[in-house]
C-alpha cells in the first residue's frame, strides 16, 4: 500500500512497510521516494492506494496539475471547508483517479491565493475580495519578473537600462536587495561572470574604476555630497566683533609650505630682543575666535572632522569662504593664536618666557618649499651675503630647532627608544613624500608622481617648531586643568597611540605633553583645542570656568573617539587613491612596465619611484631592502592589483637609515 501525505508544503508519496493500530489510531512505518524511513499517523495521510507505483504517480500528477484551471476549481469549491476527495469529485467527476486527486492536491497546496489551508488535506476557498487582491498582486509580480528579465538581458548586452539611470549609485553602494533592479543586476553579473562594478563600467553606468572608488567613499562618509552649502560663511559683522579687541602683534610673520597648500594654518616670526637673544613666535590661524561651539559651522566641521586629502583634489573640513577669511595669506593681517618663547644667541630656550596671546598678525610672506628648499643649506644660512628671503630668521630658527630635536632624542632614549637622526637620513633611501599631479592630455587623464626626500633644513624648522607649539599648548592646558584632545603614545600594543581628553606623554616624540593645535582649518581636533586655548589666553586662571569643554566632559570624549575613527578612514581612502594613481602610472605607458622595487618584509616590496606596494613572493627569503627589477602587468584598477614578474635580483645593500615599511 502507498500513502499520499504533505511534508514541508510539498505533496509526497511513501510505501508502507508495516502497520499498527486501527481507525484513527492507525499508523504506518513507511519508506519515502527518496528512501527515507518515516512514520505516518492516520491523520497525516491524505490518500491510501495500491496503484499506480509512487514514481509513476508523481510524474503523471505533476503533469496534470499544470493543466488545472484554478479559477474554475475555485468556482467548483463550496463556501465551507472541504476535503481533497470532495472537491476532486466536483472538478473531475465521481470517477476521479488517484493521479487526478494527487494532481489536485498539488494544485491546492500551491495556490494560497485561491485557497486557504485549514489542515492536512483540508481547504477553504478565499473570499472574493481577497482573491481579486491576490490575483492583482500576482499580475504585478509577473510584470516585475518580466521587467527584471528584460533589464537582465540589457545589462548582459552592455546596455544600462534607461529607467535605472538615476539608481546607479544606490545599486552599487547601498542597494535594496529586494528590488527587481538589484535582482536583475545580480542575475546579469552571474550570467556574465562579472562583479557589479565591472558590469556597470562596461554598461557605462559609471565612468571608470576611479568613480567607483570615489563613490564608495562618498556614500559612506559624505552621503549628501562633499560640497559645502554656499550660505555657510562667517558674517563680516560677526568676524569684526570677534576680533575687535585683539591687539596688533609687533611682528611680521611668514609661513613655509609646499605650493599645493591653500589652507595656511601656521606661521613663524623672529624678533630681536634689546637685552640680547630672540623672541620666536608661532602663529596659528584662529577660526576658533569666530566659530562657536555648536553653531552651524561647528556642526559642519564636527561632522567632517578633517579635510580629506587625495591625489588631484581634496574635500575641505570648512567652506572655502571661511578658509579664505582665516588663512594666513601673504600681505594680509589675520587673527591668530600665538605662542612666544625667548631663546638666547645659541638657540637655548628660556622655558619660563612662554606666552600665549590672541592677536592680529601681519603676514609678510608665504614661502614655498619648491622655490627655497634648494637654497637653504648650513653654509648659506651662515653666509650673510646669501641672497634669499628670511635668511637670518631661518638661521636663528634652525639653530634652535637642532636643540629642540636633541632634547627630544634624549627623552626618546630615556623611554627605551632609538634616537632619530637629524636631516636627510640617506640619499639612497626610499622617498616617503610624493607630489601627485593629474593632467588632462588630449582628453585623457595622465598622472605625474614626483618623489621628495624628507629631512631638509626647512622641513626640520617647520617640524620642530610645530612640535614645540603642540607640546607647549599641551603643557598650558595641563597646567591649568583644562581638558583637550591630547595625542598620547605610551606602552605597546594596538592602543599605544591614541587620542584622549586627559594629559599624557608621547614617548615616540619624547614629550611629556602633546596636542594637535597647529591646523585648525584642516583638523577638528585642532579647532577644539584652539577653543580651550583661546579661553586660557583671554581668561588666564579662570579659564576653566568659561572654557567650552569643562573637565570630564562626555561630549569631548565622544569627539576624541569620532575623530580617530574618521581620521583613520580618511587616511585609508588617501592610501587607496594613491594606489589607484600609482597603478594608473604603471598602465598609462607601455605595459608591462619595468621598474625597480625594494623588499620590505614578508614578500611585500615597494616601487622605488612611486609609493606603490606590490607582493613579490620571490623576495620573501631575501634581506630587507633587497633591490630587484620587476615587470608589472595585468593591472586591475578595480581590485587595485597587478601581476609582477621578477627580472633579476641585485645584491642587497642594507642601511640603518633605510625607511621603515609603511
Amino acid at each position: 500500500m502507498h500513502l499520499l501525505y504533505e511534508e514541508g508544503g510539498d505533496i509526497k508519496v511513501a510505501t508502507v512497510q508495516s502497520a499498527s493500530g486501527t481507525g484513527d489510531a492507525e499508523s504506518w512505518q513507511a519508506t519515502s521516494l527518496s528512501g527515507k524511513k518515516i512514520k505516518l499517523k492516520a491523520k497525516e495521510v491524505w490518500l491510501r492506494f495500491e496503484k499506480p507505483e509512487p514514481q509513476a504517480l508523481m510524474d503523471e500528477a505533476n503533469a496534470l496539475s499544470k493543466d488545472i484551471d484554478l479559477q474554475f476549481l475555485w468556482d467548483c469549491a463550496p463556501d465551507e471547508e472541504f476535503g481533497l476527495v470532495d472537491v476532486a469529485q466536483e472538478y473531475f467527476g465521481a470517477q476521479a483517479t488517484i493521479p487526478q486527486k494527487t494532481a489536485l492536491a498539488i494544485a491546492l497546496q500551491g495556490a494560497p491565493v485561491f485557497f486557504r489551508r485549514k489542515g492536512r488535506g483540508r481547504f477553504q476557498r478565499a473570499p472574493l475580495e481577497q482573491l481579486q487582491a491576490g490575483l492583482a498582486a500576482l499580475e504585478r509580480k509577473q510584470k516585475e519578473l518580466e521587467q527584471q528579465a528584460a533589464w537582465q538581458q540589457e545589462l548582459v548586452a552592455g546596455v544600462f537600462p534607461e529607467t535605472l539611470k538615476f539608481q546607479e549609485n544606490q545599486l552599487l553602494f547601498s542597494p535594496d536587495k529586494n528590488t527587481s533592479a538589484y535582482k536583475a543586476l545580480i542575475a546579469a553579473c552571474t550570467e556574465s561572470g562579472e562583479s557589479p562594478a565591472q558590469l556597470m563600467i562596461r554598461c557605462g553606468a559609471i565612468d571608470s574604476p576611479l568613480q567607483y572608488h570615489q563613490g564608495m567613499f562618498l556614500k559612506a562618509y559624505f552621503p549628501n555630497g562633499a560640497a559645502h552649502e554656499e550660505s555657510l560663511v562667517v558674517e563680516q559683522s560677526s568676524l569684526d566683533a570677534a576680533i575687535a579687541e585683539l591687539p596688533l602683534a609687533e611682528v611680521t610673520a611668514f609661513s613655509i609650505d609646499d605650493s599645493g597648500t591653500t589652507e595656511i594654518d601656521d606661521a613663524l616670526s623672529v624678533t630681536a630682543l634689546v637685552e640680547g637673544g630672540y623672541r620666536i613666535g608661532i602663529h596659528i590661524a584662529a577660526p576658533g575666535l569666530a566659530i562657536v561651539k555648536d553653531d552651524t559651522l561647528d556642526q559642519v566641521a564636527r561632522t567632517r572632522m578633517s579635510t580629506v586629502y587625495f591625489p588631484g583634489d581634496k574635500i575641505t573640513m570648512l567652506p572655502d569662504a571661511v578658509i579664505q577669511q582665516f588663512s594666513l595669506d601673504e600681505g594680509a593681517t589675520r587673527p591668530a593664536l600665538s605662542i612666544y618663547v625667548d631663546i638666547d644667541s645659541s638657540g637655548a630656550m628660556d622655558k619660563d618666557s612662554l606666552q600665549l596671546r590672541a592677536e592680529m598678525v601681519l603676514m609678510g610672506a608665504n614661502l614655498r618649499l619648491e622655490n627655497l628648499e634648494h637654497l637653504v643649506t648650513e653654509e648659506s644660512l651662515a653666509d650673510e651675503v646669501a641672497n634669499y628671503s628670511y635668511r637670518q630668521e631661518l638661521s636663528i630658527l634652525w639653530t634652535a630647532a637642532k636643540l629642540l630635536h636633541a632634547d627630544r632624542q634624549e627623552q626618546r632614549v630615556a623611554n627605551g627608544l632609538r634616537p632619530e637622526q637629524l636631516g636627510v637620513l640617506d640619499p639612497n633611501a626610499l622617498a616617503r613624500d610624493f607630489h601627485f599631479q593629474i593632467k588632462d592630455v588630449d582628453g585623457v587623464q595622465r598622472v605625474e608622481i614626483t618623489p621628495r626626500q624628507r629631512g631638509s633644513i626647512l622641513d626640520t624648522i617647520v617640524a620642530e617648531w610645530m612640535i614645540y607649539c603642540n607640546s607647549a599648548s599641551g603643557r598650558l592646558l595641563a597646567d591649568h586643568g583644562l581638558p583637550g584632545l591630547f595625542r598620547v603614545q605610551k606602552g605597546w600594543g594596538p592602543m599605544r597611540t591614541r587620542m584622549q581628553t586627559t594629559p599624557g606623554p608621547h614617548e615616540g616624540l619624547g614629550l611629556d605633553y602633546y596636542v594637535w593645535c597647529t591646523s585648525p582649518l584642516r583638523r577638528y581636533s585642532d579647532l577644539v583645542n584652539q577653543w580651550q586655548l583661546i579661553a586660557l589666553a583671554k581668561n588666564g586662571v579662570t579659564a576653566k570656568m568659561v572654557a567650552p569643554f569643562p573637565p570630564r566632559d562626555a561630549t569631548l570624549m565622544g569627539i576624541a573617539a569620532d575623530f580617530e575613527a574618521c581620521y583613520l578612514a580618511y587616511g585609508e581612502y588617501q592610501d587607496r587613491l594613491e594606489k589607484y594613481w600609482c597603478l594608473r602610472w604603471v598602465a598609462q605607458d607601455e605595459v608591462p612596465k619595468q621598474v625597480f622595487v625594494r623588499h620590505l618584509k614578508e614578500g611585500m616590496s615597494r616601487v622605488e619611484s612611486v609609493p606603490l606596494h606590490l607582493p613579490v613572493p620571490e623576495l620573501a627569503s631575501h634581506p630587507r631592502m633587497t633591490r630587484a627589477e620587476v615587470s608589472v602587468a595585468d593591472v586591475d584598477l578595480l581590485q587595485l592589483t597587478a601581476g609582477v614578474r621578477v627580472l633579476h635580483i641585485e645584491i642587497p645593500q642594507v642601511s640603518e637609515s633605510d625607511e621603515s615599511p609603511a
